[in-house]
This record gives C-alpha cells, sequence and structure tokens, in this order.
C-alpha cells in the first residue's frame, strides 16, 4: 500500500498561505474518543481571484494495528468555491470536472489543485457560459 504524506490543520493552512490565498482553519477532532468524529479538520481557503478551496479531512487512517502512532490523514476532501457556491471548474482544466469536489486526495494532487485554482481568471466561466461551454 502507498503511504502519502500526512496533512494536518498546519500543514495544509501553510501551504495554501504560501500559495496567496486567504484561510480559515479548525480542528473537528481530538485524541479523545468521546469527541465528535464528524471530521478531523476542516480549513477553507480564498485566493486574490475570488476562487476559494473547502478542504476536509473526514477520517484518520490507520498505519498501525494498534492505533498507538498510525493515527494519520493523508487524504482529503477539495470543494471548489466560487461567488460563496459550491462550483466545477470551466472545461480545459484537470480538475472539477463536472463536479464541484474531488475526493480522497493526497499532499501531491492537493498542491496540483491549489495551483490550478490560483491561476484561474473567473472570466472564463462568462466565456464559457456565453459560447455554451458551461
Amino acid at each position: 500500500m502507498d503511504e502519502f504524506t500526512p496533512m494536518t490543520t498546519e500543514s495544509v493552512r501553510e501551504i495554501l498561505e504560501r500559495a496567496g490565498a486567504t484561510v480559515m482553519a479548525r480542528d473537528g477532532r481530538t485524541e479523545h474518543y468521546g469527541a465528535p468524529r464528524d471530521f478531523s479538520f476542516e480549513v477553507k481557503a480564498l485566493f486574490p481571484n475570488g476562487m476559494g478551496l473547502h478542504i476536509v479531512a473526514r477520517q484518520f487512517n490507520y498505519r498501525d494495528p494498534w492505533e498507538a502512532a498510525g493515527r494519520v490523514n493523508d487524504l482529503v476532501d477539495v470543494s471548489l468555491m466560487r461567488d460563496g457556491a459550491y462550483s466545477p471548474l470551466p472545461k480545459g482544466y484537470a480538475w472539477f470536472q463536472g463536479t464541484d469536489m474531488e475526493e480522497n486526495v493526497h499532499e501531491e494532487a492537493l498542491l496540483q489543485i491549489i495551483d490550478c485554482v490560483r491561476g484561474v481568471n473567473p472570466k472564463i466561466y462568462l466565456l464559457q457560459e456565453l459560447t455554451g461551454d458551461l
């Protein structure tokens, strides 16, 4: 089984801030079993071009059978936001084609998504709406 780089609230926040985004983050789970189990962490980012990402780590993966040191988040779900609503990317991009969410994304793919989204010119939506491609 391939092991990916573990991600934390802080590591995802740092990646997004280096990419120029304004970032908000929160942890949803603690190390205690009585804590809510909905998600491990959640990060929202807004880029200068108005595009945003909503990144959620939903569950821990376990790297050893007794959970002692193996609890990690190495896969996250990434949703694309435009004008405050979930949105796919226009045609021609490698991500978010026909969907507003990419699931089970590892860190390398997250870096590619961030690079893609921060470079989107939002006017492409208008252009593709006018040509009927969107």
